[in-house]
């Protein structure tokens, strides 16, 4: 295997490792736009946030002394840090976005710009305005297989992500609530006239997107090592973005868009400059909305009149 081909799977395997935060983060997006179209760019705030309440049940744990191991540390982390970000994705559509129900879907979408301000402004005076170092909690572990080097987070990343989009699909498909989004999905009203509680669906929705927001939150500092409350920004702009490529609305479409959108930012730095990484997503952006405003797996929908 020569150097060139080594090269490419090992930038191969680094875009997927991001990709995968960017899916799950692109989840929260599709799920809420799906059921009450509105874009939510509090969203990457929320992914933000979980990242910070991951470095606060980091010092938790740390309290417990050293007994603890690392796996229960982690999945400590992952609990705490999901349980506080759904909470405050079901506050905020209570608070900001339950009132606004029924207008211009600009006057909601302005409303989410200002939440977005409002948490950033919030972690900053809470944790400080500096970088935050995130201890390392999981086993400087790394393997080489045929000369790529795999880490442990990166195990933890693909292993975590991937189940928790499996058990997404599994809920949309089987579970009451599940179902209840997709019927909601398709006709808001006449899911109302049947009797599907509205409001709590949306609100349930809010949550658990916030959740795997929030788990992507804490991937993400895991595996980079530090977090800023400016992190949500542009993490949420690219999961935006993976949403719109793969299809907005389309949970599948937000799985394959995030993958897809870490896979070309990945080759992107590897063979062109890493300093430009972070235009690939925008490139890409605009090439969809051009050539298929509606996505890899989205549907053109005529607009009701």
């Amino acid at each position: 295997m020569g150097p060139d081909f080594q090269l490419f799977l090992q930038q191969l395997l680094n875009g997927l490792t991001i990709g995968m935060v960017y899916a799950l983060i692109a989840l929260g997006y599709t799920m809420v736009y799906g059921i009450i179209q509105l874009i939510n760019f509090a969203h990457g705030e929320i992914f933000m946030v979980g990242a910070y309440l991951g470095l606060t049940a980091i010092g938790i744990a740390a309290l417990l002394g050293a007994a603890v191991p690392w796996w229960a540390v982690i999945i400590f982390v992952f609990l705490f840090a999901a349980a506080g970000s759904a909470l405050l994705g079901g506050l905020i559509e209570k608070t900001a976005y339950k009132p606004l129900r029924g207008s211009p879907k600009l006057t909601a979408l302005i409303t989410s710009i200002g939440v977005s301000f409002f948490l950033q402004n919030a972690v900053m005076l809470i944790y400080g305005a500096r970088e935050q170092n995130v201890p390392e909690i999981l086993p400087a572990k790394q393997w080489d297989v045929a000369g790529i080097s795999i880490s442990l987070i990166q195990l933890v990343i693909f292993g975590v992500s991937v189940s928790l989009m499996v058990f997404l699909t599994w809920f949309i498909k089987n579970t009451r609530m599940g179902k209840a989004m997709r019927a909601l999905s398709e006709n808001p009203e006449a899911a109302r006239l049947v009797g599907i509680p509205v409001n709590r669906v949306i609100r349930t929705t809010f949550m658990m997107g916030s959740a795997l927001a929030s788990v992507a939150g804490v991937l993400f500092a895991l595996n980079y090592g530090s977090v800023n409350f400016h992190d949500g920004y542009l993490a949420g702009l690219k999961a935006f973005t993976a949403a719109v490529f793969g299809g907005i609305g389309s949970i599948p479409g937000a799985m394959l868009g995030g993958i897809l959108l870490g896979v070309f930012e990945g080759l992107g730095a590897g063979y062109l400059s890493s300093e430009w990484k972070d235009v690939f997503a925008f490139l890409i952006l605009v090439i969809v909305l051009i050539f298929k405003p509606s996505g890899m797996l989205g549907e053109n929908v005529p607009e009701k009149v």
